[in-house]
This record gives C-alpha cells, sequence and structure tokens, in this order.
C-alpha cells in the first residue's frame, strides 16, 4: 500500500519531497501546495492524506468538536517566531505593544490561526494587551478570501470578531487605514512594496525574539503532524513509520547547515548566511528543532494555555492528550 503525505517544503521536510529519506521503504507520495492552509484544507474536508501537515489549533479544533478524526505524531516540521508578523498603519498612533489596546486589527483566514494565537498570547504575557480589547477584521491579506470553511469559526464571548467587507483584502484595508494593524505569518504586498503608511510593530524584531528565546526557551511550534485514524487502524505501525520519516527528514536538514558551515554554507546564495548560523549556535542547542514530547512540552502547554485563555476550547487540554500513546514517552 502507498502511504499518501501532505506536507510544505521546509528544510525540515525537503528530504522526504526529494526523496533521499522515505518511510522504511513503504512506498509513498509526498505532495505539498504553495499555502500551508492548501494543505490543511485537502486533509480535513478530503481526508486526501494518509498523514499529514496540520496547524495546530485545526487539529485542536477538530479534538474540541469531538470527532478525532486524526492523531498527532510529536513531529513539528514549522517553528517560527511570531514578534515579527505584527504589521501597523504608520498614522494609527501604534508605536509600541501597549498601543494595540482599542485598535481594529486584522487576521488572516481565522480567529485563531497558529501565528495569531501566539503573538496574542506573547502580547497579553509580556505587555498585558489581551485580545478582548481590540476589534478583530478576519479575511484574505493580499486578496478577499472569507474565513477558513474548513474548520470551525470561533467567536469568542467578549471578543468582536467580524468578516472583511466583500472585496477587501487586509492588506489594503491596512495600508488605506481602514484596519490599524494586521497579524499575519505572511507579509502582505504594501510592506514588500515599501509603502511608508505601514510598518512593522516590532522593526528589530530578531533581536525581540532573541530575547524571548533566552527568557523562556520558547521557539513557536505552528503545526504538527497527523494520520488519519482510519489509517493507523489499517496499518499498525504506520505512526512510528511516519515519525521516523519526518524525523530523519528534519535530521538531514540540520546536517545541511552543519556541513554547510564547513564552506560558508554557499549553497544558499544569501549573503552572511554563515554568521547567521554562527550567532544562532551560539543561542540554540544542537538541534534547532527538537522532535518528540519531552523537549517540547514546554512551548505546547503554553499554546494550549493561549488556546483556552482565548476562548478557543472549552477547557484547557494537556499534551497527553494530543499525541498517540506510542509516543507520550519521547
Amino acid at each position: 500500500m502507498t502511504v499518501r503525505v501532505g506536507t510544505m517544503p521546509y528544510d525540515t521536510t525537503q528530504a522526504l519531497l526529494d526523496g533521499s529519506v522515505t518511510f522504511d521503504g513503504i512506498p509513498a507520495t509526498v505532495d505539498t501546495a504553495d499555502i500551508a492552509s492548501d494543505i490543511f484544507r485537502r486533509m480535513v474536508r478530503g481526508r486526501e492524506f494518509d498523514a499529514a501537515e496540520l496547524g495546530l489549533t485545526v487539529y485542536l479544533r477538530s479534538l474540541e468538536a469531538g470527532e478525532a478524526p486524526f492523531v498527532a505524531i510529536p513531529a513539528f516540521p514549522a517553528r517560527v517566531f511570531r514578534h515579527s508578523c505584527v504589521f501597523v498603519n504608520t498614522a494609527s498612533g501604534i508605536s509600541r505593544p501597549q498601543d494595540l489596546a482599542g485598535k481594529t486589527v486584522g487576521e488572516f483566514g481565522m480567529y485563531g490561526q497558529d501565528a495569531g494565537i501566539w503573538i496574542k498570547g506573547i502580547l497579553s504575557d509580556d505587555y498585558g494587551v489581551t485580545p478582548d480589547q481590540c476589534r478583530w477584521v478576519i479575511g484574505g491579506v493580499d486578496r478577499p478570501m472569507p474565513p477558513f470553511d474548513f474548520v470551525p469559526q470561533v467567536r469568542p464571548a467578549g471578543v468582536h470578531v467580524e468578516e472583511a467587507p466583500p472585496g477587501r483584502s487586509l492588506g489594503a484595508m491596512l495600508e488605506a487605514g481602514e484596519i490599524d494593524a494586521l497579524v499575519s505569518s505572511n507579509a502582505p504586498q504594501c510592506v514588500l512594496d515599501g509603502s511608508p503608511a505601514v510598518a512593522r510593530l516590532f522593526p528589530d524584531h530578531e533581536a525581540v525574539e532573541r530575547d524571548y528565546f533566552r527568557r523562556t526557551g520558547i521557539f513557536p511550534i505552528m503545526h504538527t503532524v497527523v494520520l488519519a485514524r482510519s489509517s493507523v487502524a489499517q496499518q499498525p505501525g504506520l505512526a512510528r513509520t511516519v515519525y521516523n520519516g519526518y524525523l530523519a527528514a528534519k535530521n538531514a536538514g540540520m546536517e545541511r547547515y552543519r556541513a554547510g558551515r564547513r564552506v560558508y554554507q554557499v549553497r544558499t546564495m544569501l549573503p552572511w548566511a554563515n554568521a547567521l548560523f554562527e550567532r544562532n549556535t551560539e543561542l540554540f542547542p544542537d538541534d534547532w528543532w527538537p522532535y518528540g514530547l519531552a523537549a517540547n512540552r514546554t512551548t505546547l502547554d503554553t499554546f494550549l494555555r493561549y488556546h483556552f485563555e482565548q476562548g478557543l476550547s472549552a477547557r484547557r487540554m494537556t499534551c497527553e492528550e494530543l499525541f498517540a500513546p506510542e509516543f507520550l514517552d519521547t
């Protein structure tokens, strides 16, 4: 039987996509997409994969709904620091995080997508700005788009959430001053174009994110990998096989950076990439992207706390509820 896998093209998954890492000899097709939400949609609505990358909140909402069609393994191919994902209109009067209180903020796709959950939690913990202090507008970043239709749209009590007007994108609304700020995992085109009307909330976000990591030890997890329960039932051992494949691909990606250090990362052609690698080795442990539950418990517990505090789950879930039982001791 061929295993169908859906995942995005990261340095942590490249070896799966180019075939240099396989799933313990099991034939597999590995598919990808332009944006992660397309993978999520195909898994949630069409059950197109036996195993797929899935946003943490998409997975949690499936558990919350009681359907539990998927079970996760503790592989985390996508991690991103999120202070960089907040953009502001320069005429909005927002010059520090606390200024977001009372403002209108756009969010891509749905209220409480992974990037949004992380930055809302950080803003609350570190700056005292809670989601109920803002008005939220949901839509597409650079093109009009309704909220995601493959996941429950949660509207927490006490939080004002509405959809963007028909025909309007959040990036255009930000540049025009129709919203004051935007939370987006992708930079809007107006930022890439250098519009003077928009800026990042944290201009020196790298320094802020490095300080955040020093203080917390958290490199925010965005996505995990899930398997269809029906596939697991049909193929005993499949969860471990998929985990081993993702783990090997991640390790191969890390080794490429280590090997590249000897030749100044010339395969990337990104200027000063080696200097960045050197700075990172001073801050991070040897494994930048650990898999398994034990090494990620603090990060996952923090996300689960944020998910509950932001009204996206009825109770605070535990790590043990998320993953297949065979991985609880990893």
